[in-house]
């Protein structure tokens, strides 16, 4: 859905007509507050143009927004449905992860700077105006010693923060080492940002996920309409189709992609020339996996069959959700003839996959690579 220009109200309104969306009450007080955000931003924009025709004047910039809850309720599809509307050119979206990852990275590069940090919140505030920052969660003390500095100049310098977190503001960093260095971040979040809380009971994710079946038979003529349909549903309409996802050095196609949820065919992602570093970046990437066409294991695909090995390893121990279509059932997989160990830990892993304890498990996103949000920005 293309919601360009579209107010924040307008468009979850529109999302509320879709069929399967459940429209949730709390998420409209998120709504309401993102509305009165976008309406600050569309007028900030058109003031300030028009102060700079006329004097050097600039209009106050709007403060942002902190917004947290529960794992699935609806956070970073609010944040999502919120960036496509806003009808500006310099904005960015970007987990918080590979955000500080990208901050490590250009302070080494910046080193040569009298203050790394302050040219690096320069850099930032010339091509963005809004910074939207997924999954706030501050657990490691290089990152805490950073972002106070960081986050004051980027607020300073006119940046607009609009974050989603699990945590409350005064949550972050709890029991870490040296915390009270970091209390007058909290402190700065809390004053420049309105604390939103999201606290709807549902968790959305784990409902769209538990509705239907997430393992399929691939020869039967409605899965792939199945598999369509949840995909939709998850990621509320907004994805590109046949397009690739470029995953170190190499693109992949897909079938479908969107923020979080990547859609493959088994000959693309595992009969290709890969290896178990792109599944752990597709792995941190996605918190959810679609995976058509799975074949029967055996020695005529053992190339293939043993990428797949890698694949669920990596899918399984980051909690990222599968959902696939199999040419044969599951747990006949490997056949009759093979009972190694290998083959039996897939198959278990793979019944493990579809059970609600398993469903409700956080999605593991550490250590991705700069490469991971390619093309966040607009």
């Amino acid at each position: 859905m293309d919601a360009i220009g579209m107010s924040p109200k307008a468009w979850y309104q529109t999302a509320c007509e879709r069929a399967g969306f459940v429209c949730d009450a709390r998420q409209l007080v998120a709504i309401d507050e993102l509305e009165a955000l976008w309406q600050q931003l569309v007028d900030f924009k058109a003031k300030r143009n028009q102060f700079l025709g006329r004097s050097l004047l600039s209009p106050d910039v709007p403060n942002g927004l902190y917004i947290w809850g529960g794992v699935g309720r609806g956070k970073t599809f609010l944040m999502d449905g919120f960036y496509h509307c806003l009808p500006y050119r310099r904005k960015r979206r970007i987990h918080f992860h590979n955000f500080m990852a990208e901050v490590h990275h250009e302070m080494k590069r910046l080193a040569h700077e009298k203050d790394p940090l302050m040219a690096l919140a320069e850099n930032i505030e010339r091509s963005t105006r809004l910074l939207c920052l997924d999954e706030f969660h501050v657990d490691d003390i290089a990152d805490a010693m950073i972002l106070g500095r960081l986050l004051g100049a980027l607020l300073e310098r006119g940046v607009v923060l609009l974050t989603t977190s699990n945590y409350p503001p005064e949550g972050l960093y709890p029991n870490g080492l040296q915390r009270q260095n970091f209390l007058p971040a909290i402190a700065l979040l809390k004053r420049e940002l309105k604390v939103v809380h999201l606290d709807s009971d549902t968790d959305y994710r784990m409902l769209q996920m538990v509705r239907d079946p997430l393992f399929m038979d691939a020869r039967d003529a409605t899965t792939e309409g199945h598999m369509q349909s949840l995909f939709q549903r998850l990621t509320a309409g907004m994805y590109s189709e046949m397009d690739d996802i470029h995953v170190g050095s190499i693109q992949i196609p897909v079938i479908r992609k969107a923020r979080e949820v990547v859609w493959f065919d088994f000959k693309k992602l595992c009969g290709g020339n890969h290896d178990q570093s792109d599944y752990l970046e597709i792995a941190h990437r996605y918190p959810t996996v679609f995976v058509s066409n799975i074949p029967a294991m055996s020695a005529e695909n053992g190339a293939a069959a043993r990428r797949f090995t890698w694949l669920i390893d990596v899918l399984y121990d980051n909690h990222v959700k599968l959902v696939a279509s199999f040419e044969v059932e599951h747990v006949a997989l490997y056949g009759e003839g093979r009972h190694d160990s290998e083959s039996q830990r897939i198959a278990s892993r793979l019944t493990e996959m579809q059970t609600h304890r398993y469903l409700a498990l956080p999605h593991h996103s550490r250590g991705v690579s700069l490469t991971a949000e390619a093309g966040a920005t607009a």
